[in-house]
Parts: structure tokens; sequence; C-alpha cells
């Protein structure tokens, strides 16, 4: 993609963003945009980041650890891991990734603080039924949140979740607003919610962070 089209992308996602804050009461300043970047190569992350990009999430640990090389000398980038983590890879991912929102269990987050760096963590919170998603459901939040607590290498952001997959943006209210209610319960302030087609109501019910790929990059085609 040439720059001029991704600068583009760029401004009509931030454009997108600032409205439904405004039409949220809220600054533009508390919602992160998250440039999701899965399935593109290293260089949509270093243009990107060329036009002023900072925080960027991929799936895969083994995806992003065949570009890490090439985009380590980023000052200020930070990479977040928004994929399933299997426990075998924790390993891995501590080394790769600032920042893991897909947290869902204490054997998981044990792993990660015994890689001994600090990582910034999301809890992963499954509301929906669909057997594809991950997360722990609710009536476990308590335990995963005051394990994470007690660590000293993870500091716990706050809550990420994934709704059932729908053209229809509004269908994703209720798990969006059921999400800041438990991060509301639990004293979290992070809420990774919304993506390219539902930003704007992920906004609305106090998204801090959106996931945003497509808007910015396009289809994904996989090679």
């Amino acid at each position: 993609m040439a720059n001029d089209e991704l600068r583009e992308r760029i401004e009509a996602v931030e454009e997108r963003i600032g409205r439904a804050c405004a039409r949220a009461g809220r600054a533009r300043g508390e919602v992160m945009l998250l440039a999701v970047t899965k399935v593109f190569p290293a260089q949509a992350i270093l243009e990107g980041y060329e036009l002023g990009l900072r925080e960027f999430g991929e799936n895969y640990v083994q995806e992003f650890e065949g570009k890490a090389a090439q985009v380590a000398g980023l000052e200020g980038a930070r990479f977040h891991l928004i994929g399933h983590l299997q426990s075998n890879k924790s390993a891995k991912a501590g080394e790769l990734f600032g920042v893991i929102q897909t947290v869902d269990s204490v054997k998981l987050a044990r792993r990660l603080e015994g890689m001994g760096r600090r990582i910034e963590v999301y809890i992963e919170v499954k509301l929906s039924e669909e057997d594809s998603k991950h997360g722990v459901m609710p009536e476990e939040l308590a335990e995963l949140a005051a394990a994470i607590r007690g660590m000293g290498n993870l500091e716990l952001k706050g809550l990420m979740t994934m709704p059932p997959w729908s053209d229809d943006a509004e269908s994703a209210r209720p798990y969006f607003r059921r999400l800041r209610e438990l991060a509301g319960e639990f004293g979290l302030e992070g809420l990774s919610m919304g993506m390219s087609h539902d930003l704007e109501t992920a906004i609305e019910e106090g998204s801090t962070v959106v996931r945003v790929g497509t808007a910015l990059f396009g289809s994904r085609k996989k090679t």
C-alpha cells in the first residue's frame, strides 16, 4: 500500500474515532488506536510508524516472530498480542510483546510472570456462547484478577472481549456494555473492545482501545 493511501485511511479512522468521542462526551486522548497488522508484512508496520502509528496488534506469536527483527528499532512502538495464547508459546510471547491482551488463565499468567520482565496484560473475557471465542467466564474473573494483581511483573490494565461477528454494529453493544460493567466491578479502566466495523459503538460504551485492521490496511489476503 502506498503511503498516501495509508495516510488517508489513518485520517479517516481518526475522524471516526474523534466523532464517536465527541458524541460520547469523551476526550480523543482516552482512546488508543491499535493498528492490527496480522497477515500483513513488516513493511505495513514500518509505513504505519512513519505516519505516526505507535501501537500495533498481532494475533500470532510465530508470525510476529518473523517480523520482529525488522521492526525492533522503532523507538516508542509497542506490540500487543491480541490473539489466543497457548501456554506452550507463553515464553516466546513474553519476549516479543510488551502488552498481552488475551490472558485467560492463572496458569498462563504465572508463566508470563516467570519471564521476569514487565508486561502489561488484559484479561480476555468470554461473553459470547460461540465455541470459537476464548476467555475466562465472568464468574472466573475475580480469581484471575486477584492472581495477576499479586504478581510483581504483570500490570493488569483492563479487560478485552470479542463479541459475535455481525455486520450490525449495534448487536455488539450489549457485550461492550457488559464488559464495561465488569471492569467497573474490579476497578479496571482499560477496555479493549471494538474493531473496524463497530468502533463507534465500542467508544460510546467506554472502549479505551479499538483494534483496527481492515479500515487501515484493507482486507487481509493470506499468501
